[in-house]
């Protein structure tokens, strides 16, 4: 049998789609789909790619439970169910989700001064957030919303990321030098973490397991097939149990797991925690969806596969509603894990069914295996995971290339470090969508001539050589029109006709880059159009996309101007305009 998710042959450098479309039900259910082609040769590597999985989930997912103001747990439960839903309704072959680092801040941020200390209602919250998440998610790649995440530029992505790298690092340090201390915030936490260390409050034994664990997460980061995190987890792990550091130095361990499955639960919340967990909900949907995308394209291109964008959302929707269920949290694709697995050989989904059924049984057989676990290795494994999300390279060559976007990110940044990630996110949404406006509210325009010896017309500032035509004014506007920018196209096409040297009797706008015109522009372009022909001047357009023609008729602009007044090309216009007036091209010296 053929196997489903065989690419068609792809281009340099792209990613074929499959050909044909999946119809019916069945279509949502890309793991059963696959599951129609497994090949017998895959489930041995599937297996020991779970099972290699396995060691490196459960450290993990303890260490952002506990980094999201969750028992450590509650970690292991928002791993296990969301990878046998995400194997069902996910379209990536082996891109491996849970719980995520950069979604920790944002979390943490909505639970901790609504949870009041007690871990039940903070679960509770947590769950809330992850089902919100999950229904924002499945609800935009249904309506196929999928490339909302493309909207938010690099700069900003990054420096959002880095932000939030910052505000993981601050969170995790009271943990790694075993102190207590109100954070309220990366700036006035590092005050108050300074404070701590100066007063002598630090825990040396603690920052000395932590730090030694770091320093062996960050030494072996490099390596596909060392597991450095379980390495340094364990052996922290075994020292703290046989020096019995937890009774001697004081250093925190997890305890105890509570034995069993997650069971399925309806969290219930306050009508006054609504707000802010839909918010941060939504807020995590659009993080959790833009890096689970980015890493998703990436090993798609990797594998010569097409990954559905939209589905990719359904499938990370139906991971986050398992979590919430299941007494879990927020998750999101991993860029530690998933190439554990792909190192181990993973093939298909089925690697993370193998992952979630190897920590089952961890909790039903050796609830106590993690008992010595120190906090302070956990904050470690968090820690190192932060200091990966940190961008710094590329945005020297953003600065090099562009400075004011690289300013952008760097705003972005303060906000997430200054503000919190919760009003941070919605400060990089407003500077994207501010991005996105001002690039159409004061686009590119430019009047045209002809350029010997090179074809087309060509922006005459460019070409202060360019021939001219008398009579005649060839504008192009580089942008939509819509209502941002309807008052400055008016005024800069009034502003070509007077800067005309010869009496104009045509405007001909080279409209090809205008790909939309709404209804205030649509208004806008009457007015123009009165006020031309009040000075005897003819507006014409050349180029024109039939579907923006096709809005001019709904707004009944094209009966307003006729069938003569657009042209397929600039160049028959000008022709029309030679033929009718009786003029011919003369250069700026003539």
């Amino acid at each position: 049998m053929s196997d489903p998710n065989t690419p068609t042959k792809p281009g340099p450098g792209r990613v074929a789609r499959p050909l044909g479309n999946h119809r019916g039900w069945i279509r949502w259910l890309p793991g059963v789909e696959m599951m129609r082609g497994y090949r017998g040769a895959w489930l041995s590597r599937d297996i020991m790619a779970g099972l290699a999985l396995t060691t490196m989930l459960v450290p993990v997912g303890v260490a952002y439970a506990v980094a999201s103001g969750l028992p450590g747990i509650n970690g292991l439960y928002a791993t296990i169910v969301p990878l046998l839903a995400y194997a069902v309704f996910g379209p990536s072959r082996i891109l491996v989700l849970g719980p995520d680092s950069s979604l920790a801040a944002v979390i943490l941020a909505v639970i901790l001064p609504l949870s009041g200390g007690d871990p039940l209602r903070a679960v509770s919250l947590a769950a809330t957030m992850a089902i919100v998440s999950g229904l924002v998610c499945i609800l935009a790649g249904v309506v196929r919303l999928g490339f909302i995440t493309e909207l938010l530029s690099k700069p900003i992505r990054y420096g959002y990321m880095n932000g939030i790298a910052v505000t993981v690092l601050v969170s995790q340090m009271p943990n790694l030098l075993g102190i207590s201390v109100d954070l309220d915030g990366p700036v006035l936490g590092l005050w108050r973490i300074g404070e701590a260390v100066l007063g002598g409050q630090v825990n040396w034994t603690t920052f000395g397991v932590g730090a030694a664990t770091l320093a062996t997460i960050l030494l072996l980061k490099g390596s596909k097939r060392v597991p450095g995190v379980l390495i340094a987890v364990v052996g922290a792990t075994v020292i703290v149990g046989a020096l019995d550091l937890a009774g001697i130095a004081g250093v925190a361990v997890l305890g105890t797991l509570p034995q069993g499955l997650p069971a399925f639960t309806l969290p219930w919340i306050g009508i006054d925690d609504i707000v802010p967990v839909l918010v941060g909900g939504f807020a995590v949907a659009l993080v959790s969806f833009a890096d689970t995308s980015v890493l998703s394209r990436s090993y798609a291109a990797r594998t010569g596969t097409y990954v559905d964008p939209n589905q990719e959302m359904v499938g990370l929707g139906a991971a986050n509603l398992a979590a919430g269920f299941f007494q879990g949290f927020p998750i999101s694709s991993s860029s530690s894990r998933t190439p554990v697995a792909e190192a181990a050989g993973a093939r298909t989904q089925l690697t993370g069914v193998v992952g979630a059924v190897s920590m089952a049984l961890l909790l039903v057989a050796a609830p106590d295996l993690l008992e010595y676990l120190p906090t302070t290795a956990l904050a470690a494994v968090v820690i190192a995971s932060a200091l990966g999300l940190i961008e710094i390279a590329d945005l020297r060559r953003i600065y090099r290339i562009q400075q004011w976007e690289c300013w952008l990110s760097i705003v972005c940044f303060a906000g997430v470090a200054v503000l919190g990630a919760i009003p941070g996110i919605g400060l990089a949404i407003v500077i994207a969508v501010i991005e996105f406006l001002w690039d159409g509210w004061r686009p590119h325009s430019a009047i045209l001539g002809r350029v010997e010896g090179v074809r087309g017309y060509h922006d005459i500032t460019r070409y202060p050589d360019a021939a001219l035509m008398p009579g005649l004014v060839l504008f192009r506007w580089d942008a939509p029109l819509f209502f941002a920018n309807a008052e400055l196209f008016q005024d800069r096409v009034l502003d070509a006709v007077a800067a005309s040297p010869t009496p104009v009797r045509w405007l001909v706008v080279a409209a090809e880059p205008v790909t939309s015109v709404d209804v205030t522009a649509a208004d806008s372009l009457s007015a123009l159009d009165d006020t031309l022909r009040a000075a005897s001047i003819r507006l014409c357009f050349a180029e024109l996309k039939d579907p923006v023609k096709d809005k001019l008729r709904r707004f009944g602009l094209y009966e307003r101007f006729g069938d003569a007044a657009f042209f397929p090309t600039v160049e028959q216009a000008v022709d029309e305009f030679a033929a009718t007036e009786e003029s011919a091209w003369i250069t700026p010296s003539c």
